[in-house]
């Protein structure tokens, strides 16, 4: 029976290289929906929507055709101020993708899987983060997050 839920999860959700570049098609629309002006943007900002989390935008590094940012929460607590997930994403404006490059989770939160054989675990990595982002961004979009210059908060 559990091959059998395998199975139907890969047909609808396929990990492989082309559907990899669909997700870092798809984050790149997501991120330029929550960012439209991200041109004109520098250092970080702040979007801040009434119930929900502020979001911290920081503009990393710009480059003629990519440019880096860092995507995150603050929290606070007894040991002081942490960002997460503080995903570091790679953005390419030439080929319109969005890649998460790095990112930082609490730890204890992530359960530990039994190691799966695949035949490309480098893409099945990379699919998990990318695929978190894409629903990550979806999320923001929901709660009302968005960066304009004129709207966003300077920090």
């Amino acid at each position: 029976m559990e091959d059998v839920k395998t199975k139907i999860w890969e047909l609808r959700e396929p990990r492989n290289l082309a559907g990899l570049i669909d997700i870092y098609e798809s984050n790149y629309f997501r991120l330029m929906r929550l960012v439209p002006e991200l041109h004109e943007l520098d250092g970080t900002v702040v979007s801040r929507v009434a119930g929900a989390l502020d979001l911290y935008l920081t503009v990393q590094e710009r480059r003629p055709y990519t440019t880096t940012v860092l995507l995150t929460y603050q929290f606070d607590d007894v040991e002081g101020s942490s960002a997460e997930p503080n995903a570091k994403i790679s953005i390419c404006h030439d080929v319109r993708t969005a890649e998460v490059v790095s990112h930082c989770r609490r730890r204890g939160q992530r359960s530990i899987r039994r190691w799966r054989r695949r035949p490309m675990p480098e893409v099945d990595a990379k699919w998990e983060l990318n695929r978190f982002l894409q629903k990550w961004l979806g999320f923001c979009h929901r709660q009302g997050h968005l960066f304009l210059q004129a709207t966003t908060m300077r920090r």
